[in-house]
């Protein structure tokens, strides 16, 4: 105690200890000095951090220090309330573990690469006497050589086109290629060698196919200079006609090597990685280099905190990067990073093989990472940009339903269904970034009692389901799963389902709303209906409302889209799954046969026996089911 001037005594007050570091402390007396992972946990159980570490004890032990902590983390602390370890060999196996982890927890307070699709890729397949060459996204679970990744669709197809022009393979699928009697229109265009009738040896067929792989191998230049070679030969005997497809040949090869933005001698498998910062975020450019030949790039914005600077982003965005592809031979930094080394042999356990991660200095290599830092620096630009209209837009919004500011979470409400069947709800979510595609959801109408078309009874049960799992899951609001602001596609019927339903549930805190098309349905003339108030007319040109088409135009386009993927599969199950016999094997077996519901329908008896798995006995049951005799 101390005295103040008046001579009455006053109480020091000490700084309080987070209750975390007793948490953190308690796990110290048995924690070992080796590597592992650990997992911070809050009161729900949910990860706060994950964090991967040489000496287990000694990383865990640093927490308890909170002078040497920025705010951030003592916020993290302070939310701790158990942790859980998992010990590994080395600290390279505790890398990759870590970043498994982050992924799969998302955990708040990591560096989080938010977009992680995969990149698609060539296949070129083993499992028949005539390779086929396709466009192949997700699992390697095929048989055959995979060339990639590609940065998109797009680069994968023109690659495609350039091998159908230059080596002649075929695309088709097994089951059209063993039913084929004549050549089909890419024999006629000269973009298949039509083995499916025999115009074409086997020997000259693997010829192709061994060139094709070659070219995808990064030895384009080697099978231009055949080509050439054997196009000078059939023009000194006079075989114009040869000379003229080895030509084409040429030029088709020699086309996609001109089309490469960038294209450095002496790089034949790497990735190059750059990564620029302003305004608190982060933009990493990846280009992909495979073959000699660039496979394009693409853009991520990984989430973090505004004190991570552009080494910490990129060293945490290499391990989730990588953490469900195989790294390539060499990849290129725009910056040093601390545990490079270690990060280079993590990734070369995965890839049982060794990878090199370097930062050039000097050349053509500097020069690649250069351009990518050039594309990272005007892509964030973009971004930021795009993310400053986003908000003046919804400052906007916020003015025009009054709201207490702008939202930072917009779920939009959706229904669609033909005359009654097929029943689903939709639900988009955009924020200040814009569309959140990866928080979407989908929902099948599950009440059977409902009558065909009653839209508000499909409503009803959608925000039902989505609100009482939400006031499970998340009651205290602070994980991310709750709305400022939801918008309903329709008029005051729909609102005041949506009301009704927040009443039954006792929600509240959750600003309501309805957009429908004005008169004949017009779009620009759209009424914005609110609870206990009149409805809103924005003007034409008004850009909150041109804002607010586009919300309910994505909820339409997504919930149509569900809509139309539900009724292909039903009518392929419809036809099919009522046979008695046919199960998940046998149904597959026929639709590869025959390529649709349809055609097993109309097949013949003979056809149906030839199917695999098929008897004679259940080909004709299968026969008599369609044609009434059974």
């Amino acid at each position: 105690m101390s005295r103040t001037e008046s001579g009455e005594e006053a109480e020091i007050l000490m700084p309080t200890t987070p209750p975390g570091v007793a948490v953190i402390e308690g796990y110290l007396k048995t924690l070992p000095g080796m590597p592992g992972v650990y997992r911070m946990l809050n009161v729900r159980g949910d990860a706060l951090y994950v964090g991967k570490a040489k000496n287990l004890k000694k990383r865990v032990a640093s927490y308890c220090n909170l002078n040497r902590q920025s705010n951030r983390l003592r916020r993290m602390i302070a939310e701790t309330v158990t942790m859980e370890f998992v010990t590994t060999h080395t600290e390279a196996e505790a890398l990759l573990l870590e970043a498994n982890l982050i992924k799969r927890y998302k955990p708040r307070y990591n560096i989080l690469l938010r977009d992680d699709k995969s990149f698609p890729k060539i296949l070129l397949t083993s499992d028949h006497a005539y390779p086929q060459v396709l466009k192949h996204r997700g699992a390697a679970s095929d048989k055959g050589e995979y060339f990639g990744p590609f940065a998109s669709g797009w680069a994968v197809n023109e690659t495609l086109t350039v091998l159908q022009r230059g080596f002649f393979l075929r695309t088709c699928s097994d089951s059209v290629f063993a039913n084929r009697t004549r050549p089909c229109l890419l024999y006629q265009i000269k973009r298949c060698s039509a083995p499916c009738v025999d115009y074409i040896s086997d020997e000259n067929y693997t010829q192709l196919v061994g060139e094709a792989r070659a070219f995808l191998s990064g030895q384009s230049q080697k099978i231009q200079r055949g080509l050439s070679k054997r196009m000078q030969q059939a023009s000194d005997e006079l075989d114009f006609e040869s000379a003229a497809v080895y030509r084409d040949r040429i030029s088709a090869l020699t086309r996609i090597q001109a089309h490469q933005d960038i294209n450095p001698s002496g790089i034949v498998e790497a990735d190059v990685m750059a990564v620029y910062q302003a305004g608190g975020q982060s933009c990493v450019q990846v280009f992909f280099f495979r073959g000699g030949r660039n496979y394009g790039n693409r853009a991520y914005y990984p989430s973090h905190a505004k004190e991570d600077d552009e080494a910490s982003v990129l060293e945490a965005f290499i391990g989730q990067f990588y953490d469900n592809k195989e790294p390539p031979r060499n990849i290129l930094l725009s910056h040093q990073l601390d545990g490079q080394a270690l990060i280079a042999e993590a990734l070369g356990v995965r890839a049982s093989r060794k990878v090199e991660i370097s930062r050039p200095q000097r050349g053509d290599k500097l020069k690649l990472v250069d351009h990518a830092l050039i594309n990272a620096r005007e892509a964030l630009g973009r971004r930021l940009s795009e993310s400053a209209s986003q908000r003046l837009l919804l400052d906007g919004l916020a003015k025009l339903l009054e709201l207490d500011g702008p939202p930072g979470r917009i779920e939009v409400y959706d229904n669609s269904h033909v005359s009654g069947t097929q029943a689903i709800g939709a639900m988009i979510v955009a924020g200040p970034e814009g569309m959140m595609k990866n928080a979407y959801r989908k929902f099948t109408i599950r009440d059977k009692d409902i009558a065909p078309g009653d839209d508000y009874a499909m409503m009803h049960e959608v925000l039902s389901r989505r609100f009482a799992r939400a006031r499970k899951e998340d009651p205290d609001r602070d994980r991310g799963m709750w709305p400022d602001l939801i918008l309903v596609d329709g008029g005051a019927g729909q609102l005041g389902v949506a009301q009704k339903v927040f009443e039954e549930l006792g929600i509240d805190g959750v600003a309501l709303a309805a957009i429908a098309k004005g008169p004949d349905r017009n779009a620009g003339r759209e009424r914005i209906f609110r609870i206990g108030r009149d409805p809103l007319s924005p003007a034409a040109r008004d850009p909150v409302l041109y804002f607010l088409q586009r919300l309910r135009d994505e909820a339409h386009r997504f919930a149509i889209g569900f809509h139309r993927q539900k009724r292909g599969k039903a009518a392929v199950a419809s036809s099919l799954d009522g046979v008695p016999g046919i199960g998940p094997k046998r149904k597959k077996a026929l639709l590869h046969l025959f390529g649709s519901a349809g055609a097993v329908e109309a097949a013949g008896l003979a056809d149906l026996e030839a199917v695999d798995g098929v008897s004679t006995a259940m080909a004709k049951k299968i026969y008599d089911w369609f044609h009434g005799s059974g």
